[in-house]
């Protein structure tokens, strides 16, 4: 097989001190982490699109990189993308991918031509996979990309958009469950509004719902094992997205009854859109019991847009892996790097460097979350500052046994509340300064 990457061989680990640029300083794959080996607690996946198909091109000039690896006719570059994906995996020692069903495939002048293309690339895919051992973390479909969807796709108020939307998740599903795909990600690019004068919200919302119903069923009816994932973002491109962060689309799928049967892919750079920290949806979806999968990247929070970068800031990794490791590792889903190499980084080894960044950044996120662990003051801290819930008036009223009625007297009794813990914000950063930087 010809090689796409021939300037660059197997990424290795050769240590922090180590000045080879295209080396693992941080990652090693078999050093054991909380009883896993990091390869297992970080279940590393590329991402397709952003690899093997973004160009460079924004909003102000076109694309600074060619990805169609030598080839023209449209079906050989998707062939090629493929090959490339797969020595991108191996020299990286990645063994998941994800992708969308355009990212794989060229679209047809119909869809049953695009059904087509679909079929032939998926086949190499298998052939490649089964070659290598490599694995689909999720699969998902993009119906946003096509002018077809720009009024949206399950919010479409054109029934005929939301028939070939469906159409179309439907062969994506086939696919990710021919792969063995262990997610589905539902991502609403354009599910949203930009403005309410033009919007029937109610209707939107409730064919969304229909939509994700009717994809779970058929999934299940064709022997698809793997979760399903929404991916909360609130805006760009849509003005406001109706999966706008985990507590609004916990509130969306309690609504419609889809609770049980989803859970959260959540990207660092959307939670920072939304105006919270990668850590706070982390912990949203923890305690609710939907933590799934991650899109690992970093936003710059100077910028208003998803600028999609290679995550690199370890304190927020390591606030990312606390809470991975807190809700029990990860099951099905894993790190996808949902990143892109800068418009002016373009050349191919960029690519590595790119990626061993990222992997490097998680290895010492993990390394710092166990030992924040293992270390307890944080943990300890927090059982101490709530501990009147353990007995007298607190735990009455966790077991239910407080009326309104005997809260007032025992207030009253009371006469002021006589202390008030101090939170130690500062003291407890130190800690983890200490951790992440101590001997």
């Amino acid at each position: 097989m010809k090689q796409m990457f021939e300037t660059v061989g197997k990424i290795t680990y050769e240590g922090p001190k180590s000045r080879n640029p295209l080396a693992f300083r941080f990652y090693q794959p078999d050093e054991m982490i909380g009883g896993k080996t990091m390869r297992e607690q970080l279940r590393f996946s590329l991402s397709y699109w952003h690899t093997l198909c973004a160009e460079g091109t924004d909003m102000f000039g076109s694309g600074t990189m060619a990805k169609t690896f030598g080839e023209k006719e449209p079906m050989a570059v998707y062939r090629a993308k493929a090959y490339a994906a797969f020595e991108l995996m191996e020299k990286l020692g990645i063994d998941y991918f994800c992708f969308h069903d355009r990212d794989i495939a060229p679209e047809g002048r119909s869809l049953a031509e695009t059904n087509r293309n679909l079929d032939e690339i998926t086949g190499l895919l298998q052939q490649l996979m089964q070659e290598s051992g490599k694995k689909v973390l999720w699969g998902t479909a993009n119906c946003f990309g096509h002018p077809r969807y720009m009024h949206g796709a399950g919010t479409a108020p054109n029934a005929d958009v939301f028939a070939f939307a469906a159409a179309q998740i439907k062969k994506a599903v086939e696919i990710t469950a021919a792969l063995g795909g262990e997610g589905y990600v539902f991502w609403g690019g354009r599910e949203g509004y930009e403005t309410l004068l033009n919007t029937n919200m109610g209707l939107e919302q409730d064919n969304m719902a229909r939509l994700m119903r009717m994809t779970v069923d058929y999934a299940r009816s064709i022997g698809f094992t793997g979760d399903f994932y929404i991916e909360p973002k609130p805006k760009e491109p849509t003005k406001h997205q109706y999966d706008f962060d985990v507590s609004t689309v916990l509130a969306f799928l309690r609504k419609y009854g889809l609770d049980k049967d989803f859970k959260m892919n959540i990207e660092a750079n959307h939670a920072t859109l939304a105006q919270h920290t990668f850590q706070h949806e982390l912990t949203v979806a923890r305690i609710n019991g939907v933590f799934g999968s991650v899109d690992a990247n970093q936003g710059d929070l100077q910028l208003g847009w998803d600028t999609d970068q290679f995550p690199t800031n370890v304190y927020d990794t390591a606030m990312c892996m606390l809470e991975v490791l807190r809700a029990g590792g990860f099951t099905k889903g894993g790190l996808n790097f949902d990143a892109k190499t800068r418009r002016g980084s373009n050349t191919p080894e960029d690519i590595f460097h790119a990626y061993i960044a990222g992997m490097d950044a998680f290895a010492l996120g993990l390394r710092i979350a166990q030992r924040l662990l293992e270390d307890g003051r944080l943990d300890e801290f927090v059982a101490q500052r709530y501990a009147s819930w353990n007995s007298g008036i607190g735990a009455d009223i966790m077991a239910g046994r407080a009326s309104m009625e005997q809260l007032e007297q025992y207030a009253l009794e009371l006469g002021e509340v006589s202390t008030n813990q101090s939170g130690r914000q500062e003291y407890l950063e130190n800690i983890v300064n200490q951790i992440m930087f101590g001997a």
